[in-house]
C-alpha cells in the first residue's frame, strides 16, 4: 500500500509508471535517473498542493498499483 510516508524511492520502485502521472502535475520525481530525496507528501506539498490534494493523489496511486497486481 502506498502512504504519504512512502518514500519516492520506494514509490519508483514499486510502481515505475507514477513518475508520469507525476510529470503530467509539474511534479518530477527524478533527476539524472535516481530518485528524488523525500516522501510523497513531502514532494507534493514542497509544490503548493493542499493536503486533500495529497490524500487525492495517495489514492490514485493505490488504484493504479492494484490495476498493475491484477494485470
Amino acid at each position: 500500500m502506498i502512504t504519504r510516508e512512502t518514500t519516492i524511492e520506494d514509490l519508483v520502485t514499486i510502481l515505475p509508471e507514477s513518475v508520469n502521472y507525476f510529470m503530467e502535475k509539474g511534479i518530477r520525481l527524478l533527476i539524472c535517473g535516481e530518485p528524488i530525496w523525500g516522501t510523497i507528501e513531502e514532494i507534493i506539498s514542497a509544490k503548493g498542493f493542499s493536503s486533500e490534494k495529497v490524500d487525492e493523489i495517495v489514492t490514485y496511486l493505490n488504484t493504479l498499483l492494484a490495476e498493475k497486481r491484477r494485470n
